[in-house]
């Protein structure tokens, strides 16, 4: 689990808790037409933006990679590859049968090679699989910084919303403060939605999203080597060079000046 997610949502939401219990209770912070406003808007305009397979895809696989990490980093990766040329040079691809790993996508490419495909099947198929892989996060991205792109501009149509019906009604006393709310409420709810939960998503998948393109192309180049039977010691010495100099060395082990 990515803990910085869950942890910076956890603050966030204890310090508005607080500012708004030293201040008063809950009840003065809610407003069912600053709700509608802004989250009835907001997946309005979402659905104008994007196909309905779009945010199908995207905004469920966004928000479960939001929360969790890579099961096995880029340094691991090559560990665990050069491990599996090892095997394979031993024992052969029947012997990559009984290799077990915790990612999904390595366990396909070590599936493709014990089963003896080729090498332009196994290139072919696992760059598809990678593309459309990173085609969906890249779209959950993109949804979920469209929604905090919208979602202040719909608090500043409730506000004028709120404004223009208070300014109607100003024969009435009584109604000024519930408009009054309304227009604050929507322009509060707006600005969180946007940077305390979609922009800050938006930002993370991003980021995730480039590491896993590299993790990816290194599996499958990883695969492809050891598919061609190269030797565990030239397999990990090119899958290095996906990785920082700093992280290229075991610890302990002297970097090159």
């Amino acid at each position: 689990m990515d803990i910085t997610t869950l942890v910076g949502l956890i603050v966030g939401i204890v310090v508005l808790s607080t500012l708004i219990l030293m201040g008063g209770d809950f009840r003065m912070f809610y407003d069912i037409h600053a709700v509608i406003i802004i989250f009835g808007g907001s997946f309005a305009a979402t659905l104008i933006r994007f196909p309905l397979s779009a945010i199908l895809h995207g905004m469920p696989l966004g928000a479960k990679f939001a929360f969790t990490m890579s099961r096995l980093s880029a340094r691991d990766l090559v560990d665990e590859l050069a491990r599996i040329a090892e095997i394979a040079r031993k024992q052969g691809p029947v012997g990559l049968e009984k290799v077990e790993t915790d990612e999904p996508f390595l366990a396909k490419g070590i599936r493709y090679v014990a089963d003896g495909y080729d090498l332009e099947f196994i290139r072919d198929n696992m760059e598809r699989d990678r593309d459309n892989f990173l085609m969906h996060l890249n779209e959950g991205s993109k949804i979920y910084r469209a929604i905090g792109d919208c979602a202040p501009a719909f608090g500043m149509i409730g506000t004028l919303l709120g404004m223009v019906q208070m300014f109607s009604n100003m024969s009435d006393p009584s109604k000024l403060g519930p408009f009054m709310a309304v227009a604050l409420l929507a322009t509060l709810y707006g600005a969180l939605v946007a940077n305390l939960i979609c922009l800050p998503i938006a930002d993370k998948l991003h980021g995730k999203l480039i590491d896993e393109e590299t993790n990816r192309t290194l599996i499958i180049d990883g695969i492809l080597m050891i598919r061609d039977s190269k030797s565990p010691a030239l397999v990990r010495e090119m899958l290095l060079a996906y990785l920082p100099e700093k992280h290229r060395h075991e610890e302990g082990e002297l970097v090159p000046a």
